[in-house]
């Protein structure tokens, strides 16, 4: 399976998957890894393992459309499979998910559709909720609203704060994120982990 990785800043997710290619216990050919920003650390990460790199600046284009179709066109010079953001920290406009539909995928540190956005772990402490987690997502043109693939929850301690809690949550994440990635390699498409009883889209 072909995975290019974007992410926007120390790929801590990225390198677990490295991890485990290079012990053989994931059988997923990276062949790139690109970025939105040119010092994101997960581009050092991807390099040292001997990945190739790209960078489509966003403050390089006069817009997010040109910024989409740009990335757009990197990303399908590598013919990937499967297109997974790992802490890419920009929102993709249609162009790319039409491009790349079904196979562009994301990982949130919540149990969508409960608090989605950029400060969802923020969100689940101001609630008061005793249950969070993460959820491996199809991305769609909503800002994660797309067909849930898989969850794992986490338990919130009364002593836990944002930190800590997000600590928890990526622990979950990672060993989801594996089990997955597993999956799609071994022929599963996103569309056959999409849970049995979602509605229809």
């Amino acid at each position: 399976m072909r995975l290019v990785v974007l992410l926007s800043g120390s790929g801590s997710n990225f390198q677990i998957i490295i991890d485990a290619v290079a012990a053989g216990q994931l059988d997923v050919d990276i062949v790139a890894a690109g970025s939105d920003v040119a010092d994101a650390y997960g581009l050092a990460r991807a390099e040292t393992a001997g990945i190739e790199t790209f960078v489509v600046d966003y403050t390089a284009y006069d817009s997010r459309a040109a910024w989409t179709m740009a990335l757009a066109e990197h990303v399908a010079a590598y013919q990937p499979d499967i297109v997974l953001s790992s802490g890419l920290m920009r929102i993709v406009g249609e162009e790319f998910i039409t491009r790349f539909a079904g196979r562009f995928i994301n990982t949130h540190p919540a149990l969508l559709p409960s608090f989605p956005g950029a400060h969802a772990v923020a969100d689940a402490l101001d609630a008061g909720v005793v249950v969070t987690g993460t959820t491996l997502h199809i991305v769609d043109a909503g800002v994660d609203t797309g067909p849930i693939l898989d969850q794992r929850s986490v338990a919130i301690s009364p002593d836990d704060d944002e930190a800590s809690l997000h600590e928890k949550i990526k622990v979950a994440e990672r060993q989801m994120l594996l089990e997955n990635l597993a999956r799609l390699a071994a022929g599963t498409t996103p569309e056959q982990l999409i849970r049995p009883y979602a509605k229809p889209r």
